[in-house]
């Protein structure tokens, strides 16, 4: 079947950078079933987010498209059915069998295992730790053309906390949002604000339900404007500072923590 995840312990500490999003990849079986062609599954993917997740003391990254397994969603809604459940879009072009199902589940069920033995070790030796669950977000669905929506409405950096005992994690949302929105950058600040477009999807709500007091997960959503959505190039250098500005937001959420 293949690994779902790489998990990478890049320094000893309590911050976890995932990217459930950044894969391309999907069994080779699937591909005669897909309706949407590759770029229009690629701009459905957060793409650079692995990179971004390099912030956190160890880093979580998925190796299977959401197109196969969204491991971002419940395991009986991992894999997307109708448009509705896929921003409008016909994924297949009939109904995946039943084997496909199953395998996403059993992908879905080893990934939350290998976060449970991760999580409960973080929580054994460090008391608390906090999850940056890393995405990213269209913000031009209107085509290549289109004018980019509503910034009112579309933060450059949407930070998710719907899930959490906001309360009891201020010291550590509060701590994020302020870092993150005094950085410099090119000149300018950054755009953050909190559940404008996003609250968090399942992974922030698991980890709130099995791990409260102990587990704080931050759903970061990262408009594309560090790259064309429809043609899928990047500006390297935005890239890197979305990584430079984000680790020292992620620096000060590590000293704000080990006060708890």
């Amino acid at each position: 079947m293949g690994s779902i995840a790489a998990i990478d312990e890049q320094s000893i500490g309590p911050i976890v950078g995932v990217a459930l999003h950044a894969a391309h990849r999907v069994s080779s079986d699937l591909t005669p079933m897909f309706a949407l062609d590759e770029p229009t599954r690629l701009r459905e993917e957060d793409p650079y987010t692995e990179l971004w997740a390099c912030a956190g003391d160890v880093r979580v990254i998925a190796l299977r498209s959401r197109f196969e397994v969204d491991l971002n969603r419940s395991r009986d809604r991992s894999v997307y059915g109708g448009p509705e459940h896929a921003w409008g879009l016909s994924v297949w072009h009939e109904p995946p069998p039943d084997h496909v199902v199953e395998r996403a589940h059993s992908l879905h069920d080893r990934f939350y295992h290998q976060l449970r033995v991760l999580f409960d070790d973080l929580a054994s030796r460090f008391g608390h730790f906090v999850v940056l669950d890393v995405h990213s977000y269209n913000h031009r669905r209107g085509g290549p053309a289109a004018a980019p929506e509503d910034p009112k409405a579309n933060p450059e950096v949407n930070v998710g906390t719907g899930s959490m005992e906001r309360e009891f994690w201020a010291p550590i949302v509060d701590c994020f949002v302020e870092t993150l929105s005094e950085q410099n950058f090119f000149g300018r600040t950054l755009d953050v604000r909190e559940n404008v477009r996003f609250q968090g999807g399942y992974l922030p709500r698991w980890v709130h339900a099995n791990y409260p007091r102990v587990g704080c997960a931050l759903a970061l959503e990262f408009k594309k404007f560090y790259m064309d959505e429809w043609t899928g190039r990047a500006d390297p250098d935005v890239v890197t500072e979305v990584g430079r500005v984000l680790s020292r937001a992620t620096s000060a959420v590590r000293t704000c923590l080990a006060r708890m």
